[in-house]
């Protein structure tokens, strides 16, 4: 069990719009996190202790499909002590794939790379996950002993059950619960796949971004609850990871109201399930501390009650 005292945020993000453009701020709505956010604004926003704990490391997640945010994040990891692993990007799809994540591994920062992502959210393509070239590119991943955080959408979670079948092996985290459509109540087909998706025992869950389903101005901890319900039953604490996906979460709320609606869902747990959820399985999955196990030998949980 992790320090009682400590909080690990298992998914943030950081950008600076005078070095890297982020086009997908401009979209309607995102007009209030459209400037820079960097760590220090982080750990000011960042001041509501969940269960006593206060954030002690973080995982930063790429935004962009880009090697050089990639190179980026791994150079921030390497000089603040707050991040303790990097989500980068690399192209899966390239012949050089193996070449591009050994460069990453061997410079600046390198050892901070823990896990790959891609937008599959936003790819037309129902099978892109199963596309060759993207599952050889995900061996090469596999390999490096590297994890593979998983952005879907609730009707792409084919793609994602696909991905568990076909690499037993590869540690696999569901970022923000598959986005489950909270503002329309229609929960039926995500709980029924996330259900789906739970049965593979490699497979993590982060309970982050979830505010941002919900009526991002007339959420409640009410609207949540269902969803929060479905995650202890599908996935049991050990595998659930708490993330705020600051500063994203800024438009339903800010990272203190999402900290005090967890510890409100969290009052039915042990202290062993809470560390769990705040700290261990994220520290365990992105290997926050070295000697930690691989998440494939980690034992199932059983739900709080």
């Amino acid at each position: 069990m992790s320090d009682s005292r400590h909080l690990v945020d298992a998914h943030h993000h950081v950008w600076d719009l005078d070095r890297r453009p982020q086009p997908w701020l401009d979209d309607p709505g995102h007009e209030p996190i459209r400037r820079t956010f960097g760590t220090a604004d982080l750990r000011s926003a960042a001041t509501r202790p969940i269960a006593g704990r206060k954030p002690a490391s973080t995982v930063v997640v790429q935004c962009v499909a880009s090697v050089s945010e990639t190179r980026e994040l791994l150079d921030l990891a390497d000089a603040d002590p707050l991040i303790g692993a990097v989500v980068g990007w690399v192209d899966l799809t390239s012949p050089a794939v193996a070449d591009t994540l050994d460069n990453l591994l061997a410079g600046p920062g390198g050892p901070y790379l823990r896990a790959l992502r891609h937008l599959v959210q936003s790819e037309s393509d129902p099978a892109w996950l199963q596309r060759h070239s993207v599952e050889r590119g995900l061996m090469a991943v596999g390999e490096r002993r590297l994890a593979y955080d998983v952005l879907i959408r609730s009707p792409q979670f084919d793609q994602a059950v696909h991905l568990a079948e076909r690499f037993p092996d590869l540690p696999i985290v569901l970022d923000h619960a598959g986005k489950p459509p909270i503002a329309r109540g229609e929960l039926g087909h995500w709980k029924r796949q996330l259900r789906t998706l739970a049965a593979h025992p490699q497979v993590r869950c982060k309970v982050s971004g979830l505010v941002t389903e919900a009526d991002r101005q007339k959420w409640t901890t009410k609207d949540i609850r269902p969803v929060w319900d479905v995650l202890l039953s599908a996935f049991g604490p050990d595998r659930l990871m708490f993330g705020s996906d600051w500063p994203v979460c800024v438009l339903a709320g800010g990272w203190n109201q999402w900290a005090a609606t967890v510890e409100e869902l969290l009052a039915g747990c042990s202290a062993t399930e809470t560390s769990a959820i705040l700290a261990d399985t994220a520290t365990a999955f992105y290997r926050l501390n070295r000697t930690a196990p691989q998440t494939s030998g980690r034992k199932e949980g059983t739900p709080c009650s």
